[in-house]
């Protein structure tokens, strides 16, 4: 690190020291890593009758996680049973974050109120309404935190079970928490009133670039000194039968998949068909250079630079030649204050749809040059499957232990790729010293994003 990266043209050096996973892939981030860099694929035929008869049946499942087995440590089970269960993902997954950071999550959410919002949904409880002053263990000013849940629908299970029993039991029966919990916002909330985070707390929607959205506004806003640490936590479950629905009927999913799920996701091969939509949720804590060392706090890596885009195209299919890709990837190297050349690696967003993989090279060539085929590229949905809003965070983590391992992850089912001239890493994890790593999140819209993780 210098002074003309991870900090911008001006500002303060922007550090990661927690994260925290709960995916298909593994519930903790080591798991994660460990199947990821392994070529394990967590894709599957999706259990449950409302998969049965859909075009489409496969999936990326969080399993082994016992939501009865909640609630979490200061959550009452009047709030636990009115969250969804990615609410408890994301919960989850910024206590590992905040506990890697070395703050811990109980002993910060201790002797508070729960953050329940609006009362239960009979209209009792609502004195979970309130919340209680910030915990001592904070290691902020709690006005000086922020919050920031990035996703593309948030928890839209909730929504839909409420128009059903609309439908089947009229206006009375619809919960009266739904205008809360049922928010894309929502996981920051819940989040702020768990810590006693006072400053921002916020919803940032930007489909598929949700993430990497999310890291960049955390990015700026301390680095241009409204804030020492901000908890950037993705979420995201649309594995239901309304938005498989949807996405197959645009043949923008795999299928045909069912007796080999595990070999759905294909970026960049000649025989890609789609993506493999995914649920989870996934937390990066980061903060000012000079909070971690202040405070003696492990740095796993720097965020050095974000840049955004929009493709100003078409609603679902990306710019043929990748023109907003092209711009936020450009954007981010001019906000990290590096010319092309200092990127190691990068962790492509590689859906594995036809257009898409296409386009998201031409966006790189045209963004990186030459050196764009010289640089090791992993696509690593083809493990995880596509994490959708909350992708960006889930590969902005396994950027982190790309660094830390110095072992570039793996693109499994790239058997014949289609395009030639191109360093892909596939089938097998790749031992390299690599220093930067470029992590790309594009989605429907024409939403772009890209974010440069350092080595510290």
């Amino acid at each position: 690190m210098n002074d003309t990266t991870a900090r911008g043209a001006t500002g303060r050096r922007v550090v990661i020291t927690g994260l925290g996973a709960i995916t298909p892939s593994g519930l903790d981030v080591a798991s994660l890593w460990d199947a990821v860099a392994s070529g394990r694929s967590a894709i599957s035929r999706l259990d449950g009758p409302e998969f049965d008869e859909l075009a489409v049946r496969i999936g990326s499942q969080v399993r082994g996680f016992d939501v009865a087995a909640l609630p979490a440590p200061g959550i009452e089970r009047s709030l636990a049973r009115r969250l969804s269960p990615v609410h408890h993902w994301a919960i989850a997954a910024a206590d590992q974050a905040l506990a890697q950071a070395g703050v811990d999550p109980a002993v910060v959410g201790a002797d508070r109120a729960p953050a329940g919002g609006a009362g239960a949904d009979t209209g009792a409880d609502t004195e979970d309404a309130d919340a209680g002053e910030a915990g001592p263990a904070l290691p902020w000013d709690a006005t000086r935190v922020a919050v920031i849940a990035a996703t593309g629908s948030g928890p839209i299970d909730a929504m839909q079970a409420a128009t059903r029993v609309l439908d089947a039991r009229g206006p009375r029966a619809v919960p009266l928490t739904l205008s809360i919990h049922g928010a894309p916002d929502s996981a920051a909330a819940l989040l702020s009133q768990r810590y006693g985070i006072r400053g921002p707390a916020q919803g940032v929607s930007a489909t598929c670039a949700s993430g990497a959205v999310g890291l960049g506004d955390g990015l700026r806003r301390i680095r241009h000194g409204y804030a020492d640490a901000v908890l950037v936590v993705g979420y995201e479950d649309c594995l239901n039968g309304v938005n498989l629905s949807s996405n197959a009927n645009m043949r923008a999913l795999a299928a045909g998949y069912e007796d080999a799920p595990e070999t759905a996701s294909r970026p960049f091969d000649r025989a890609r068909a789609g993506f493999v939509m995914a649920q989870g949720a996934a937390a990066i804590l980061i903060e000012s250079e000079e909070s971690a060392l202040a405070r003696g706090a492990e740095i796993l890596a720097a965020l050095a630079g974000f840049g955004s885009a929009s493709d100003a195209h078409h609603p679902t299919a990306p710019h043929p030649e990748g023109r907003g890709a092209a711009q936020a990837v450009r954007e981010c190297l001019a906000d990290a204050g590096i010319e092309p050349e200092g990127v190691d690696h990068i962790n492509a967003h590689g859906t594995g749809t036809p257009a898409g993989d296409a386009a998201e090279l031409l966006a790189l060539e045209a963004a990186l040059g030459a050196h764009a085929r010289r640089t090791p590229i992993s696509a690593t949905k083809s493990s995880t499957g596509h994490l959708l809003g909350a992708g960006g965070v889930v590969e902005a983590i396994l950027s982190v232990m790309a660094l830390r391992e110095q072992l570039l992850p793996p693109t499994v089912n790239l058997d014949d790729p289609e395009f030639d001239g191109w360093d892909f890493v596939a089938g097998e994890a790749r031992p390299v010293v690599v220093n930067r790593v470029l992590s790309t999140s594009f989605g429907f819209g024409g939403h772009n994003g890209a974010v440069l993780i350092e080595r510290p």
